[in-house]
């Protein structure tokens, strides 16, 4: 079971693949069976963005399996689901994801008072230079930390 405050999911990739700008934290409208199953700690947000729409903003690919002990009343585990932000934060996300270049990806999926919420980043995709670079220095991290342990 997993506690107040606790991640339930991240997105790993999206800080190798994407420069991360600003964060905001958002809430999720979800169904009863979404929220049981991601109590149970399963959620996978691999392919998952934002969008906004009509001056909403909606996350995709977010997938939260079905809830075992459910019935026929199950959510669709791929469903979009509507991320609740204050007027002004959606706003200033719109702007900023009008650029060209510029996506909103969400970074992690927790609990946080015993409601689900989600870090949601302004983010710009890096060039494939920029992700060489990167495995590079924690390739050179990694030899460093080995290189440490094997002198004490």
């Amino acid at each position: 079971m997993t506690e107040d405050g606790k991640t339930v999911a991240t997105n790993r990739r999206a800080r190798f693949e994407y420069h991360l700008e600003d964060t905001y934290e958002a809430g999720l409208v979800l169904t009863g069976t979404e929220v049981k199953s991601l109590r149970a700690g399963r959620a996978s947000m691999g392919d998952a963005f934002a969008r906004i729409e009509n001056g909403e903003v909606w996350l995709y690919h977010l997938h939260i399996p079905p809830y075992e002990a459910g019935n026929i009343f199950n959510h669709d585990p791929l469903r979009k689901r509507k991320l609740l932000l204050h007027r002004g934060e959606i706003r200033r996300l719109f702007g900023k994801a009008q650029v060209k270049g510029y996506t909103l990806v969400p970074l992690r999926l927790y609990f946080k008072h015993g409601v689900a919420k989600v870090e949601l980043a302004v983010a710009r995709g890096k060039r494939q230079y920029d992700k060489r670079a990167a495995i590079e220095e924690r390739e050179a991290q990694r030899r460093m930390a080995q290189a440490l342990r094997r002198r004490r």
